[in-house]
């Protein structure tokens, strides 16, 4: 038995394995984004793609997802806040962090995501709707991503620092 990538604290098969197995629905919009990280994790591209909202389906670069997912080394997920998507809700708000190395140089990214309940393949459940990305870094190897960050202190001159990752590489 192995712990969940997504950080619960619980096994594999009795967290984010039961949704992307199929064998029961996330019950929250919390949840339904553990197991989306998870599916990255695992390379279960497809689990990814089908808890995207119905309406955004069309825009999902498949291959690019599978290709973010294979050739990353994820390193973790942290979930900041979430507001509402509990289980008698229809729309919830997740703001995650996830770091992940890929092609030599680590990547923070930090979303706020938007879920909703819609009507899927085996009734109501949750979906990934649309995200704002509020922060992403990349650091070469070898660099911390507050060394990155303050290298560009300089530049910025603002209170925070955003850095919008390119379209197509995550989520």
């Amino acid at each position: 038995m192995k712990n969940c990538p997504c950080g619960s604290g619980r096994q594999y098969s009795e967290s984010c394995g039961l949704y992307i197995s199929g064998k029961a629905k996330a019950p929250t919009a919390e949840a339904l984004m553990r197991s989306r990280y998870t599916a990255y994790t695992v390379h279960d591209v497809d689990y990814t793609l089908k808890t995207y909202a119905h309406r955004n389906k069309e825009e999902i670069d498949y291959e690019a997802t599978r290709e973010l997912s294979e050739k990353s080394t994820w390193l973790g997920l942290k979930i900041i806040k979430a507001e509402k998507g509990g289980i008698n809700d229809t729309e919830g708000t997740v703001e995650f962090e996830v770091s992940y190395i890929r092609n030599g140089i680590k990547n923070v990214h930090r979303e706020k995501a938007k879920f909703r309940k819609e009507d899927g393949d085996d009734g109501l459940q949750w979906f990934y709707d649309k995200g704002h990305i509020t922060h992403n870094v990349r650091a070469k190897s070898g660099l911390t991503v507050k060394q990155a960050v303050m290298s560009l202190a300089p530049v910025v001159q603002a209170k925070s620092i955003s850095i919008v990752a390119l379209k197509g590489d995550f989520y």
